[in-house]
């Protein structure tokens, strides 16, 4: 029996919902944009965490070899772009926080971290772009229906 999280069809929910939520949280609205921003920025962040969830044994697996230097150069890469992903969202995603005046106490705060957010968030969109396109044919298999998902081994 397949636990939960490991479904592709789970996997590409979660994905598909992230992506959505990642656009809708560079789309400016109006002066109301700040409410709208920070609920789709909750949303992202869950289906980010969700996400890094499903993973988690890959991640943990791959640094494993990486700090054993047992992987391939070609994985390296990949794993470089991931774990970057994981602390500009992380940084991101604290800032987004703390750029809310009432958790920070005051407007010199809220710019402050509200401008590392503004550029930690552009960053982390080129990095998923990046990961994105080096995973195409992962997430083309979640459509295939007739091909198993595909993975990539550790030593590749």
């Amino acid at each position: 029996m397949k636990a939960m999280w490991t479904g592709r069809r789970t996997k590409l929910i979660v994905n598909l919902s992230m992506t959505i939520f990642l656009i809708l949280s560079f789309v400016r609205w109006d002066s109301s944009a700040p409410a709208f921003h920070f609920i789709v920025g909750i949303a992202c962040t869950l289906f980010f965490a969700i996400h890094v969830f499903i993973h988690r044994k890959w991640l943990a697996s791959v640094t494993k070899s990486y700090l054993a230097k047992k992987i391939s150069p070609a994985l390296v890469g990949k794993y470089r772009i991931d774990i970057s992903l994981l602390a500009v969202w992380g940084v991101c995603i604290l800032t987004g926080f703390l750029a809310v005046g009432y958790l920070v106490g005051g407007i010199a705060w809220m710019a402050v971290f509200g401008g590392i957010h503004g550029v930690t968030a552009r960053l982390a969109l080129v990095l998923t772009v990046i990961h994105i396109f080096q995973h195409k044919t992962q997430i083309l298999s979640y459509f295939n229906r007739r091909s198993p998902h595909a993975k990539t081994p550790i030593g590749t």
